[in-house]
């Protein structure tokens, strides 16, 4: 995959992300404000994450980084890679179906494990609730194994759209709820299975179209699903780190009133850049590298993981540092209404300015766990996991008795600063491959300084708005116009020092 072709590919993935994620925010902003912080949203953001926890580990983990690299060699090859895609479908099945199976009986117990500071009122709903949407990783899992075989295709259209699925089925059940009168709370819930069905047609579908229509059968064990399971149990662990990390947040938040429900909103606020940007280069990247490793291809492997680590900070940095000058605004733009008050905005954008301090951390994340996925060592990222996992829990179990409920969002960030710096001292010895070529180095100082005379900007813009921001029917066009104006002058300025080229854009796009 040409350079250019890979910045289409990041760009493809990205824009579906990018829609998925402004239906997300519309989603969680009809949430909050039909719901609002409290028992309900606090059991129905733990039953929720409990399938995403899960599916993180078994689809998007495991399979993006064990199936994605088996199947992409396959491709490449001459053996038979349907034959493999389908012994992968039944195993992911039949352990994906054990799993549900298992939670829908021990359920108190999982809810206990992640939320255990819920009192009765909060653990009953949460329990009622995750039956009925933990049905959704098994739907999910599939789906994401079917994303597998077109991503490894260089096919990343369906796949990223498949997402947004989910958001516009929910969004309509609400709506639907509130305009007949009904339970907004048991529209939402049981329309998140729905969805999952929905995402699993839409991506089985496109992969036939593609030449792989791979059907359910009984499962086989052989020594390429053998070698797929060793490489996906610690790559299960390295990569949903992330989830665990948000677990053990609810955990501590779950002993303090409307914290889960807090956490959970400024969580979908930096999910926004890291999905449209880390996420998405992720997916490009791990299989464009596995096949220049196969190849032998050690200068395209170089360029693509500098033009991979260059676009991440391009979009990344100028984002963090929004979520760390203006939280304020953004939260209580976006959020602030009906159910939720002022004083919810305000704990939201604390949380906000915290998890944009760890942006590039989490963003750099998915550029570099390629570099070992795309390798087949799952083992080293397993144990820096591992790291960051413990001085997670540390700090945001031993901060909370000082600070309180936000203890964990300054928790997730440390870890994730800390596993970064794992992966990066992990390169050592993998070759020139893996050092970031000239052009890289030149340009990042650039983009830090775009970045800062961008902050400064939208720092001075915000007290000149403060009014209109505060006003309704005014305050959208304000912070529709603060966003206007802090991506104008970041481009502008990158432009003038070099940071970003039009050209290099442009060519992009039109590929």
């Amino acid at each position: 995959m040409k350079p250019i072709r890979l910045i289409s590919g990041f760009l493809t993935v990205g824009v579906w992300t990018l829609l998925s994620r402004i239906l997300g925010f519309v989603r969680e902003i009809m949430i909050l404000s039909l719901i609002g912080p409290g028992p309900l949203m606090d059991a129905f953001v733990a039953a929720f994450r409990l399938p995403n926890m899960f599916r993180r580990f078994f689809a998007e983990g495991a399979f993006n980084a064990a199936f994605v690299p088996m199947f992409s060699a396959k491709l490449e090859g001459d053996e038979d890679p349907a034959r493999f895609g389908r012994d992968a479908l039944n195993g992911l099945a039949l352990v994906t179906l054990i799993l549900t199976a298992l939670a829908m009986v021990f359920m108190p117990a999982l809810v206990w494990a992640t939320a255990g500071g819920f009192g009765p009122e909060r653990f009953d709903l949460t329990v009622g609730f995750g039956r009925i949407v933990f049905p959704y990783i098994f739907f999910m899992s599939l789906s994401a194994l079917f994303s597998g075989v077109l991503n490894a295709t260089g096919r990343f259209a369906a796949a990223a759209a498949a997402p947004v699925l989910l958001n516009i089925f929910v969004i309509a059940a609400m709506a639907l709820a509130w305009v007949t009168g009904g339970q907004v709370i048991t529209w939402l819930i049981w329309t998140v299975p729905v969805a999952g069905v929905a995402q699993l047609a839409l991506t089985w579908s496109a992969a036939a179209r593609a030449g792989f229509a791979l059907r359910p059968g009984l499962p086989r064990w052989t020594p390429d699903m053998a070698q797929m399971v060793r490489t996906a149990i610690p790559a299960a662990l390295a990569t949903g780190v992330m989830q665990i990390n948000l677990v053990v947040g609810q955990l501590v938040a779950s002993q303090y009133d409307n914290a889960v429900s807090w956490l959970f909103a400024a969580d979908r606020l930096y999910q926004l850049p890291l999905g449209v940007v880390g996420i998405a280069v992720g997916i490009v990247l791990l299989p464009d590298l596995a096949r220049r490793l196969k190849a032998d291809d050690m200068a395209g492997a170089k360029a693509a993981y500098s033009r991979a680590a260059e676009f991440s900070m391009a979009l990344t940095l100028p984002s963090a540092m929004a979520l760390m000058v203006i939280p304020l605004p953004l939260v209580s733009v976006l959020f602030q209404r009906g159910q939720t008050g002022a004083d919810d905005a305000a704990a939201i954008a604390v949380a906000v300015a915290i998890y944009g301090l760890g942006l590039p951390a989490f963003v750099l994340q998915k550029v570099l766990q390629p570099q070992y996925f795309a390798r087949g060592d799952t083992r080293r990222p397993f144990h820096y996991a591992v790291v960051a996992m413990v001085l997670n829990a540390a700090i945001a179990i031993g901060l909370a008795p000082v600070i309180g409920w936000i203890a964990p969002a300054i928790a997730t960030t440390v870890a994730g600063w800390a596993m970064l710096g794992l992966l990066f001292w992990g390169l050592r010895g993998m070759g020139d491959a893996v050092r970031l070529d000239d052009r890289y180095r030149a340009r990042l100082p650039r983009i830090a300084l775009a970045t800062v005379v961008m902050g400064a900007a939208l720092w001075v813009a915000a007290i000149m708005l403060k009014p209109a921001l505060g006003t309704d029917g005014v305050r959208y066009l304000a912070l529709l116009g603060l966003i206007v104006m802090g991506g104008a002058v970041y481009f502008a300025s990158a432009q003038v020092t070099g940071a970003l080229r039009l050209s290099d854009i442009r060519a992009a796009v039109r590929r």
